[in-house]
């Protein structure tokens, strides 16, 4: 039997088990500690109960996915407002260093994932999977990147970035703590005062930029998204007459960061930016439950061992990145210690989880304040158009 539902009764249950995986979060500490997202908890659980209905010949779901690919542009539409090229140059030299890094890291993460690809004899694009997709692009570039790995003819390729992203976010938060404590009792690091005294005006300038919602201000963020997301269809015919394959969203993004950047340059009109972010995070949380609820996870059983040797080697991958390049590349200091620990959590999995990492370290050794600066500015506003640069060449290259 096969229940088929619209794309209203498609959002509608995406809700419910949004809710579901918010309560779940709230009762269970596991899950709260290591900052799983509410919509991938909820979803895993309904894409398991799926499975079950599916093995057991009871029921099978049929939904109408068209509002998952809005809400995904809607996103990642977001996303490109916050590409301020403004902020980037306040940030200073330390934070165009660690965004290099960080995109030192996307295409190591990539490479291990397509070598060992090859080695299990599977479709490189699976090996994509495990790669920045998941680890450095979590969640959100896991619902939008697989299901073009899919249709290249990587079968099961979504259910393996889903499943490596949920992965990603454990594991960084476990290795970050220990990474950081390490470098710092081995190196007898001692919290030492900010030589850059412009890092400090660029913190302060961070901090003041951030101002109270405004309820008259969410039209105007709507507006806004929506206007990109049109620009964006005309640059993405564009591109797409290149003849390469760009995920569905690229050129809304880079709409809206010219939008942004037009903005900042000129002063002509403002954009709602702590309302934009909010109704970014409630089109993110509807797309990632609708993603997860459409799992296929019997597509897991012939690919687990693999799998798990990918991940593995990706854990061990971040792990030794950390330590010996973030660490000594960023100053071989305190501050550089907690980046590297913080690294962890955003190269496996999110910027929240590298600002756990962080203040574990922090509230055991002390302040650091500029790490505290630079990891959030390079992991929530630009790391991802780098790493969908870097995806975007390896997948044209192995599709």
């Amino acid at each position: 039997m096969a229940l088929q539902l619209d794309m209203i009764q498609t959002i509608a249950l995406a809700v419910v088990v949004l809710f579901l995986g918010q309560t779940l979060r709230k009762r269970v500490n596991f899950l709260e500690k290591y900052c799983i997202p509410a919509p991938v908890i909820g979803g895993l659980i309904f894409a398991i109960l799926s499975l079950v209905l599916k093995q057991s010949g009871v029921l099978t779901f049929e939904m109408d996915t068209t509002l998952q690919k809005v809400l995904m542009t809607a996103f990642f539409t977001t996303v490109g407002f916050t590409a301020s090229l403004k902020l980037l140059k306040k940030g200073g030299i330390q934070v165009f260093i660690f965004l290099g890094l960080a995109t030192v890291l996307v295409v190591l993460q990539n490479v291990v994932g397509v070598s060992l690809a090859k080695v299990f004899q599977l479709n490189p694009l699976i090996g994509l999977a495990t790669g920045s997709v998941p680890m450095t692009g979590g969640h959100g570039t896991s619902g939008a990147f697989a299901p073009l790995f899919e249709n290249a003819g990587a079968t099961g390729a979504t259910t393996v970035a889903m499943a490596a992203a949920t992965f990603g976010l454990i594991m960084g938060s476990m290795i970050g703590g220990p990474i950081g404590k390490r470098l710092i009792e081995k190196n007898n690091l001692e919290q030492k005062k900010l030589q850059s005294m412009g890092m400090n005006e660029a913190a302060a300038t961070l901090e003041e930029s951030v101002k109270p919602l405004i309820p008259n201000n969410f039209a105007t963020a709507a507006s806004q998204i929506i206007l990109a997301m049109g620009i964006g269809t005309v640059i993405s015919i564009v591109l797409q007459k290149t003849g390469m394959t760009f995920p569905p969203y690229i050129g809304a993004m880079f709409a809206a960061a010219i939008m942004r950047n037009l903005s900042d340059g000129t002063g002509s009109f403002k954009v709602a930016s702590e309302e934009i972010d909010l109704l970014g995070n409630i089109a993110l949380s509807l797309f990632l439950s609708m993603a997860l609820m459409g799992l296929k996870l019997w597509e897991l059983a012939e690919l687990a061992v693999p799998m798990i040797v990918m991940l593995v080697a990706q854990t061990t991958l971040m792990g030794l990145f950390a330590y010996f390049v973030t660490f000594r590349v960023m100053g071989k200091d305190y501050e550089a210690a907690v980046l590297a620990s913080g690294h962890c959590g955003f190269g496996m999995g999110a910027t929240p989880n590298a600002i756990a990492n962080m203040e574990t370290i922090s509230g055991k050794f002390g302040p650091a304040p500029a790490a505290f600066f630079i990891l959030p500015l390079v992991g929530s506003l630009f790391i991802d158009f780098f790493n969908a640069g870097v995806i975007t060449t390896f997948m044209n290259f192995f599709k």
